[in-house]
């Protein structure tokens, strides 16, 4: 079912009621070029996610940045009436504690007129991973969930760039997207430079993966990775 989005301003709120699968594509792309029309002169948004089937890794990167947004904009982004399924997913990636949830329109509402409370800071593993991924909204979710997991995060979306801060940060493990589009000489060379720091790939179906079970998936592949290096 493809992405309908409903909206309809309550007082100094807009809602924006979805209703289908807020997934990699054109679903996304929807989402994210509504929320960016409505910060031109709105910045309270509720996403009501009630009819809301499936969200993927993409999807979630791409709500990930549309609350990046909201908040560059000095505004704020709340769901409400968040499936069961859904609610999982936040919970398997971590990022229950990055969006303000709320069981409906109402209570939502009376969260906007409210001071925002402080939210609690992850405990830091002492580990610092690099990303490089061509997908913006992948990158978007790699940075909440590994961050909310206790990881420093930097992520880039360029082979160039990633040699870069390669050569100017220390890292201790790159997670490497499956799309690296260079010439076989640039290739090798970041190959070389990475060649004593352990990798984790994403496969080609992770931004189209269940969220939930992907970042779960993927949190363990880096810990086991990470753990292996010590021993």
């Amino acid at each position: 079912m493809l992405l309908s989005l409903d909206t309809r301003d309550v007082g100094r709120v807009t809602i924006v009621r979805c209703q289908g699968r807020i997934v990699a594509g054109s679903e996304s792309e929807s989402l994210r070029t509504h929320v960016a029309s409505l910060l031109e002169d709105r910045r309270a948004i509720l996403l009501h996610l009630g009819e809301v089937g499936f969200i993927d890794s993409s999807g979630l990167g791409t709500m990930v940045r549309a609350l990046a947004s909201t908040r560059q904009a000095r505004g704020d982004l709340k769901l409400c009436n968040v499936p069961e399924h859904v609610r999982k997913v936040l919970d398997m990636t971590r990022l229950s504690g990055v969006f303000d949830l709320h069981e409906s329109e109402e209570t939502a509402l009376a969260a906007f007129y409210r001071p925002a409370g402080r939210a609690e800071a992850p405990v830091s593993t002492g580990r610092s991973v690099l990303c490089l991924d061509s997908n913006i909204d992948v990158l978007a979710y790699l940075r909440e969930l590994l961050r909310r997991a206790g990881y420093e995060v930097q992520t880039t979306d360029r082979l160039s760039d990633a040699r870069l801060l390669m050569r100017v940060a220390h890292f201790d493990l790159l997670l490497l997207g499956p799309d690296k589009i260079a010439s076989p000489e640039a290739l090798q060379t970041f190959e070389n430079a990475c060649a004593k720091l352990p990798v984790v790939e994403l496969g080609s179906e992770f931004s189209t993966s269940h969220a939930g079970e992907a970042g779960a998936d993927l949190l363990a592949k880096i810990e086991a990775r990470l753990n292996s290096k010590l021993s």
